[in-house]
């Protein structure tokens, strides 16, 4: 019996042993030559509410948007400062000019919902207010 339970400490002390060294290693994996996935852009969370308007795009939709950061946030990219002159945003030839109070309002545009900080941004982006609240 006393020859079992010298054996079993000695196993055991060994097994201990061997856990410890296999959890120290580490395992570094070479991807090789390549691109690098980008890391995610962070998106900003609030924009503030100062009026310089934009003009951006995103794919054949062109808007003006009130300043960048909500152009930004909304995934369009800025191509030139002040309102689009072809209408994208400002219907027309004329200028909108809206106040910066913030009632958000839910609107929609060719099947896509978009919160705009009130009614007058929404419908100087062409969209037609379908609630009120955010989205």
């Amino acid at each position: 019996m006393k020859f079992l339970v010298t054996l079993f400490s000695r196993q055991g002390f060994a097994l201990l042993l061997l856990s410890a060294l296999l959890a120290a290693c580490t395992v570094v994996v070479d991807e090789g030559p390549g691109p690098r996935p980008r890391p995610p852009r962070p998106e900003p969370q609030f924009c503030t509410r100062e009026y310089e308007p934009v003009c951006a795009r995103r794919g054949g939709d062109r808007q003006t948007f009130a300043n960048a950061c909500l152009a930004d946030r909304a995934g369009y990219r800025i191509v030139r400062d002040g309102p689009c002159r072809d209408g994208g945003g400002g219907g027309g030839d004329e200028q909108t000019f809206c106040t910066r109070e913030y009632a958000p309002v839910c609107a929609r545009r060719r099947g896509e919902l978009r919160t705009f900080p009130n009614e007058c941004e929404a419908r100087a982006a062409d969209y037609r207010i379908v609630g009120d609240g955010p989205c």
